[in-house]
């Protein structure tokens, strides 16, 4: 199993992170700031809390007058690679929220992103003062620096992970939809992700919109198509009609499914189920192909997990045939339990088949 992320907090980070403080700011208590972190507490803290502690120290050994702290910190983050950048931006957000400092904490959240993603921090900013900082997140889309850019359209995601979720965004997100037109033709793809994934938060709450953004959208540039066929990942998943047909998954009844079969009844977990199915078609279409799962949790109830086979177009009279293995190893993301599961292959948005098996 892959190392907890949570440890990359460690000793040896945090101590190189202390040394880089104290090397531009002589007055910084190094030992101390680092016994106040590895306290009785640490072992049992996950990421996001861990990365907490440090800035809640932070608090306690940098500058108490909040311009002088962002003062060493501007000098530590040109000089300093590391995870532990994380925990100044964290810094303004637990610091920076007096009104008083408001330009200080936006300021500084636009040159940190450039070293250590601000998506986290500014959100309580966006919660607290939204008109200014939807305007500054606009301004932002506009930056030179992708880093800057990525920030106006991550930051203001509706349901970001990890991070508070911006209730009135998800009621209404007509406010972020000019940073995503601003962006929708971005030269870096690490912001078109960030767009397409904007976008996918939004397809939770409001799906017609995204249809109709989609609709105005696409064709027009290849950045922008791109960004559209990741940003309505959960509308194809969920088989929406409108999303299928944009990007021509909407024929139902040219494609012939036949053979679906497991190769056993019964795998373990930890194992593995092997599944073969053949398409087949009589005119030229486009297909997308898909299978869904269905986990039995911990509660014994069920829940649905979809995984993509492929999107393809198929020639007139052409026939495909299929084999897949799907894994029921467990994973920091998913724990499997033992009942009766079943598998869905899905064609083009429409289930073509549903096979049981045991999971031991």
């Amino acid at each position: 199993m892959a190392e907890p992320f949570k440890n990359m907090f460690n000793s040896k980070s945090v101590g190189e992170f202390a040394t880089a403080i104290k090397l531009v700011y002589n007055s910084f208590k190094k030992e101390e700031f680092l016994k106040s972190i590895f306290d009785e507490t640490w072992d049992g803290l996950e990421l996001k809390a861990r990365g907490r502690k440090i800035c809640m120290s932070l608090g306690e050994y940098l500058p108490k007058n909040y311009s002088d702290a962002l003062d060493v910190i501007d000098r530590v983050v040109s000089a300093y690679k590391g995870i532990c950048l994380f925990s100044f931006t964290d810094y303004v957000e637990v610091y920076g929220q007096n009104d008083s400092d408001l330009e200080l904490s936006i300021s500084a959240l636009g040159r940190y992103t450039q070293y250590s993603s601000s998506e986290f921090a500014v959100r309580p900013f966006i919660i607290k003062h939204q008109k200014r900082m939807m305007n500054q997140m606009y301004a932002w889309s506009k930056d030179e620096n992708e880093h800057v850019r990525r920030l106006s359209s991550e930051g203001c995601r509706p349901q970001l992970p990890w991070g508070q979720v911006l209730t009135e965004f998800k009621k209404d997100p007509s406010p972020i939809l000019p940073i995503l037109e601003q962006l929708k033709t971005d030269s870096s793809l690490y912001v078109r992700k960030s767009v397409a994934n904007n976008l996918n938060d939004i397809s939770k709450t409001h799906p017609d919109l995204v249809i109709k953004i989609a609709n105005e959208w696409h064709g027009k540039n290849e950045h922008t198509d791109w960004i559209l066929k990741h940003g309505l990942r959960t509308l194809l998943k969920k088989g929406n009609r409108d999303a299928l047909a944009l990007f021509g998954y909407d024929d139902v009844e040219s494609v012939k499914v036949d053979g679906f079969v497991l190769d056993r009844k019964v795998t373990q977990i930890g194992g593995d189920i092997v599944f073969s199915f053949t398409v087949s078609v009589k005119e030229a279409t486009k297909t997308r192909l898909e299978y869904a799962i269905d986990y039995v949790k911990s509660n014994g109830k069920r829940s649905r997990k979809i995984f993509q086979i492929s999107e393809i177009p198929l020639k007139k009279d052409e026939t495909r045939q299929y084999t897949k293995k799907h894994s029921f190893m467990d994973l920091t993301t998913r724990r499997h339990y033992p009942g009766k599961h079943s598998i869905t292959l899905i064609v083009n948005g429409i289930d073509r088949g549903t096979l049981d098996f045991d999971l031991k």
